[in-house]
């Protein structure tokens, strides 16, 4: 699907009707600055660090962190979400023109953190990083199934996901915005 719609799109901008409407309103597509930080990742305007931005308060002790094998079971998670995130019809489009490579590095330092591995959370705050996303409740119940699915492929118990789930509900509130 995204072949043929990026297949689609690079045939209007080659069509000779684009390039003289871009021709005669000087159009430019600014070039895409990445980061020197975290390669592969586009850049980002500076903001304050925090593990508070997480939001949530993390897990003591290693028990949650071991429930979901650590940093190897947080990245296989993540990336099963953030796969079926992708491919998911309801919420896709959430998704597109946004830095993957970035979303999938902050959700795992933000999983890690929450669970009480030893990992630091880089990203924004929930509120201002979903800001202008526009999501609604069933946004966020598509990604909390995909975020279900993807932790019992990997073997969460039930007990466990519960748990984390508890933990990440309250983000609701900043997350969801209409």
């Amino acid at each position: 699907m995204r072949i043929l719609l990026l297949t689609a799109v690079a045939s209007l901008l080659a069509s000779p009707a684009f390039a003289q409407d871009a021709e005669a309103d000087d159009f430019v597509i600014p070039p895409v600055v990445m980061s020197i930080e975290h390669p592969n990742e586009e850049a980002v305007e500076p903001y304050e660090q925090s593990n508070a931005h997480a939001g949530a308060t993390p897990f003591e002790g290693t028990a949650m962190w071991e429930a979901f094998h650590g940093q190897e079971g947080v990245n296989r998670i993540v990336d099963a979400m953030v796969e079926r995130n992708i491919a998911d019809s309801r919420i896709a489009a959430t998704f597109v023109g946004h830095d993957l490579v970035r979303i999938r590095r902050t959700l795992k330092e933000q999983f890690a953190y929450i669970l009480g591995g030893p990992v630091d959370y880089t990203g924004r705050d929930m509120a201002s990083s979903h800001r202008d996303l526009g999501l609604q409740a069933a946004d966020m119940g598509a990604l909390v199934e995909n975020l279900q699915i993807a932790m019992s492929q990997e073997g969460v118990s039930f007990v466990a996901q519960n748990r984390f789930l508890a933990k990440l509900a309250p983000m609701r509130r900043d997350v969801v915005v209409r």
